[in-house]
């Protein structure tokens, strides 16, 4: 697995495993981050990688003082379950 990457000039995390890319992409707005879309590769899925993905996604948020809102179903039903992030939502 590696590190979370952040491009910012496109709005999308991504990160890789098992040489495949899971992606977030985003649109900020202020001190918000409006989480459009979460997605694996069919080859991921099932696997947790997503959930590994929002995991590294809300810490760097949380750490830089930001808030999310959640567009995609997926990332909210996750934000919603997590006890560490939940918080982020508002």
């Amino acid at each position: 697995m590696s590190e979370l990457r952040n491009d910012p000039a496109n709005g999308r995390y991504e990160m890789d495993e098992q040489g495949q890319t899971s992606w977030a992409d985003y649109q900020m707005r202020g001190d918000r981050l409006f989480l459009m879309h979460v997605e694996s590769p069919p080859a991921l899925r099932g696997t947790g990688a997503a959930g590994r993905l929002m995991a590294a996604l809300s810490k760097d948020v949380k750490d830089k003082g930001l808030k999310i809102t959640p567009i995609c179903g997926y990332a909210a039903a996750w934000l919603r379950r997590s006890h560490d992030y939940r918080d982020l939502v508002s």
